[in-house]
């Protein structure tokens, strides 16, 4: 309610109505109107059942009990219902009425300051943002006037209290919800949730009552946190490190929540952070040697000297450690991340979940596995990617039982201030849209930032969601320490400039109250520097002795070495498996009102199975997946309506048309069978594709595939990418075997529809550092994804994935070719009526779909002078084996065929490697020519009787045209040398 809407409320010609029911309210709730009884009963909420702090501080060792759990103690102490308004004996019945409409005002002015004394709190260090009295935290509003702050009010035992003078009881809601720390918690909607951040900040007036030791504890974090950074500026003056400077209390905060957390059932933590503070929290939280930090900032590599890559910017790397509190040992994952803000957020919930599977904490409520986000004030208002994450935060198949989120708030972007980068109140305004609550809490208050720390832990393991710690602070120096941030905010500098660090304020108020002498802090502060000595000197002699990759679940795996075109890994399976697997995907539920059509694809499914002939491709997929699941490799499909498939060919989910019961034939392989889990993403590819690569930095066991609704979407998750899929490995020494499945084929369904943009993956190979494919037959896809797993290393697939080959007649395998043949990279000529190999008078070589309408033309005009090749795998490039296939054919021409425009699909990729391959076998025709659309624009025409035109002309140059009157596109002026492979 606005302030004028209470305060017309309360004064008007209402007020004694209002305080009768009231009064009538107190003594029997039942006797009034339920609209009533909702009124008040929010008035008074949490009243019953504040009982103090339930678990005392985390910094020393104490019991702890749980937070939900019921306390004898204070049930035994909650006051009685039903005593009403006591009125002094012999009192008028306007005295009653004045006294009741007394506490209704009261009660609506503590809802007011719990709604709106965030607005009032004391949260920014520099002082430089000056809050206003809000009118409906003025106690005047409400019809008091300043002679009834000394006069006794019955409050009912809200804020714990029965009755209480007007003076304290503001003087009380003004510590708890303006002083260091401001809640955001009244827009959340589940009543449980919403008393229970209440009843937790006013059991203790919002604050913890830390121990001397745990002070000492908190100076201790700040003192190594402070002297790092100016450690590191004295040593490198100028080198960005993008240090804490002005957010130390974040990491005494991370503290806290992994010491309260492991309490509480935690046991393995990831982390995704930007840049900002990285190297402290690598230090300080993950207990990263400070002297690798010194070597790599003197040049050395992170990695052992054998360790291949490009390494990255010491300021991107992630570790991994061990922690111990209390007797309980936490693993901490840091997430390495590129300079894209927040691209990381997702890549940490997809591990999160992976590791909440293989624990079993799905079923044991998400309690042992949890994400951290780290994240700054203008990335978490600005990068549209946070709301993504926060909209995964709830779903099947993507929750992860609520990440705790820390903005480490600096008021200030680059150069860009706050009413310039966000148009709401708070850079954290975008958590509402999840009902998460928010604690802002001043950085220069250490304590309060390790209590609103503490109580989002205990939130989060009680409920299983989202919530956020905003932390507001400043920046020390400008946006890297190279900066001059002067140029644009001047007065904050200056400020800043005049400003005691955050450790020294702290000191300072630790040695006024006496918890330890001005001596004792110098002396810490000493000590730790004199350490920062010894290990300065250590990093010149620093070598790493191991490289930070394959521990744990990625135990066996290796780094692939040598030529990949030469592995041959097993992927078929027994005739057997072939006959299980296809019974159960063939054979309808009992008991379950199966779609009509559906029934009809099952019944081929059989007739497959019967004959070993005619498998498509939605069967070869499934068979893939089936064999895997019995195998013990879960399989984890993801994206935009994959369950049904995009194109209505998987039908993975079935579902009954009368009951809409769900039922997944993958599930029913066998009793022992590993996990199998399609689900039907939102519409988001950045974060969904970050999840699921994610999830598969976690469980390389684990068969992951994340599907665009078409290839062309996929271009609105490309920071993935660029920034992890494809450079992953070599950056961060990560393995990922995701497979990336992007619907693509020139059907005339116009620009947005047809191309998955092969050209724009293929530019980022290099490196054996993926794989690209466009496959033609169902088999040669069932053993692509099952190689992904069996392999003893792992490596992207990409995937253009069919769509007209869903269903053509010819894009078919027989049983053999599941049991008896493994994957092919290229597909030489199948047709056996063509002339002698020296009499081939052109080789096509094309990729993908296009074949099939190459084949049907020759067939179809009776040519038998031109060999087709399909080349199945661009990347890793298969020379050896396109090599041995050309040489077959010594007096032929060859030609590179695709659908798609000259500067876009595979032909700038595949031009110099066949001229290499051609100059390599001394061929008579030492250059590749070209057939298919020229450069264009737009990846496809909108015009269906223009797309139809060109496919037939495109189809007629490859096999019909002249060498000498072939398109040249691009054609070189010079011969280039092939680089790389």
């Amino acid at each position: 309610m606005g302030g004028d809407v209470e305060t017309s409320f309360l004064t008007g010609a209402n007020a004694v109505y209002i305080a009768e029911v009231y009064s009538r309210y107190l003594e029997d709730p039942s006797s009034v109107d339920p609209s009533w009884i909702d009124l008040f009963q929010e008035l008074r909420d949490g009243a019953d059942d504040l009982s103090g702090d339930l678990v005392g501080p985390s910094w020393t060792s104490r019991g702890n009990k749980v937070i939900g759990a019921p306390d004898p103690e204070a049930a035994a102490a909650k006051p009685g219902k039903g005593k009403g308004v006591q009125p002094p004996p012999g009192a008028s019945q306007e005295e009653i009425r004045a006294r009741t409409l007394d506490s209704i005002r009261a009660l609506m002015m503590i809802r007011a300051y719990r709604v709106r004394g965030h607005l009032m709190a004391d949260l920014d260090p520099l002082g430089l943002h000056k809050t206003n009295e809000h009118p409906e935290l003025d106690y005047r509003s409400y019809g008091f006037v300043e002679a009834d702050l000394g006069r006794e009010i019955f409050i009912d035992n809200v804020l714990g209290m029965e009755s209480a003078p007007l003076r304290q009881i503001i003087d009380v809601v003004r510590d708890t919800y303006c002083g260091t720390i401001g809640v955001e918690f009244m827009h959340i909607q589940d009543p449980d949730q919403k008393s229970w951040i209440q009843r937790r900040i006013e059991s203790e007036r919002n604050q913890t009552k830390f121990t001397p030791e745990g002070k000492t504890a908190i100076l201790e974090r700040l003192t190594e946190a402070e002297g790092f950074e100016k450690f590191l500026q004295v040593k490198y003056t100028g080198t960005k490190r993008f240090g804490l400077e002005g957010g130390e209390s974040v990491i005494p905060a991370i503290e806290q929540i992994l010491k309260r957390g492991s309490q509480l059932g935690l046991v393995d933590v990831n982390l995704g952070m930007a840049h900002r503070g990285r190297l402290n929290v690598l230090t300080a939280i993950m207990h990263k040697p400070y002297r690798a930090i010194f070597s790599e900032f003197q040049g050395n590599s992170a990695n052992p000297d054998d360790v291949q890559g490009s390494g990255d910017v010491k300021y991107h790397l992630g570790t991994s450690a061990d922690r111990e509190f209390d007797g309980n040992v936490v693993h901490l994952s840091l997430q390495a991340n590129p300079s894209h803000l927040e691209a990381a957020d997702p890549v940490v919930l997809g591990k999160v979940r992976a590791k909440q599977t293989l624990t079993g904490d799905l079923e044991l409520g998400r309690k042992k596995a949890m994400a951290i986000l780290i994240h700054g004030d203008a990335a978490f208002a600005g990068q549209g990617l946070v709301a993504e994450c926060f909209g995964l935060s709830q779903l099947k198949g993507y929750r992860t039982g609520g990440t705790i989120h820390i903005v480490i708030n600096n008021q200030i972007g680059f150069t860009t201030s706050p009413q310039y980068s966000r148009s709401g109140q708070y850079c954290t305004d975008i958590a509402k849209m999840v009902q998460a609550p928010i604690l802002h809490c001043n950085g220069d208050d250490p304590e309060a930032v390790v209590h609103a720390a503490r109580i989002a832990t205990e939130f989060r393991q009680e409920f299983g969601v989202d919530v956020v710690v905003d932390m507001v602070c400043y920046r020390r120096h400008g946006h890297n320490e190279s900066d001059e941030p002067a140029f644009t905010q001047p007065i904050m500098y200056q400020k800043i400039a005049k400003t005691e660090t955050t450790r020294t304020l702290y000191a300072n108020r630790l040695v006024a109250d006496g918890v330890l002498s001005q001596a004792d802090a110098d002396a810490m502060s000493d000590r730790f520097t004199a350490r920062m000595e010894e290990e300065y000197q250590a990093g010149s002699t620093y070598k790493p002795n191991r490289a930070d990759w394959l521990a744990g679940k990625w135990e066996g795996l290796e780094a692939m070495n040598g030529e990949e075109e030469y592995r041959q890994d097993k992927t078929t399976i027994s005739p057997e498996d072939l006959k299980q697997v296809g019974t159960v995907l063939g054979t309808p539920p009992e008991n379950f009102d199966v779609n009509r059509k559906i029934l009809r694809q099952m019944k081929a499914k059989l007739q497959m199975i019967e004959t070993g002939q005619g498998f498509d491709w939605a069967m070869g997929e499934a068979l893939a997946f089936g064999s895997l699941v019995k195998d013990g490799h879960p399989v984890r499909l993801s994206g935009q309506d994959s369950g049904r498939g995009t194109f209505s060919h998987r039908h993975s989910v079935l579902v009954d048309q009368k009951t809409e019961e769900r039922y997944i034939p993958l599930e029913q392989i066998s009793e022992t069978q590993a996990r199998y889990e399609v689900i039907d993403s939102p519409l988001s590819e950045f974060s969904v594709l970050g999840y699921e690569y994610g999830y598969s930095l976690s469980e390389p066991r684990a068969l992951v595939l994340w599907e665009a609704q078409f290839g062309d979407f996929a271009n609105g998750a490309q920071v993935i990418f660029d920034q992890f899929i494809s450079s992953g490995e070599s950056k961060w020494l990560r393995m990922s075997g995701l497979v990336c499945l992007l619907p693509h084929g020139y059907e005339g369904q116009g620009p947005e529809h047809s191309s998955a943009r092969p050209e724009r993956y293929l530019q980022l190979c290099a490196e054996d550092n993926m794989q690209v494919c466009n496959l033609t037959t169902p088999a040669n896809y069932f053993h692509a994804l099952r190689r992904q797993v069996l392999r003893n290393f792992r490596k992207p697939l990409i995937i253009m994935a069919p769509k007209s080959l869903l269903r053509h007649k010819l894009a078919v395998s027989i049983a053999t070719d599941f049991t008896d043949h493994g994957f092919r990279r290229v597909i030489g000529e199948t047709a056996t009526t063509l002339v002698a190999d020296d009499k081939v008078r052109r080789v096509v070589l094309c990729s993908g779909k296009v074949y099939y309408d190459l084949f049907q033309a020759r067939e179809d005009q009776g040519i038998d002078d031109v060999v087709l090749v399909r080349v199945e795998q661009l990347y890793p490039w298969p020379k050896d084996t396109l090599m041995a296939i050309l040489k077959r054919y010594p007096n032929a021409d060859v030609v590179w065929c695709q659908e798609e425009p000259a500067n876009m699909g595979y032909w700038m990729f595949v031009d110099l490697r066949i001229d290499y391959a051609l100059e390599e076998l001394d061929h008579k025709y030492r250059r590749v020519s070209y057939a298919g659309r020229p450069a264009s624009a737009s990846p496809a025409t909108g015009s269906n009787r223009e797309h139809g035109r060109e496919q037939n002309l495109l189809v007629e140059q490859a096999l019909t045209w002249k060498r000498d009157v072939l398109p040249q596109p691009f054609r070189r002026a010079t011969k280039l040398s092939i680089i790389g492979q």
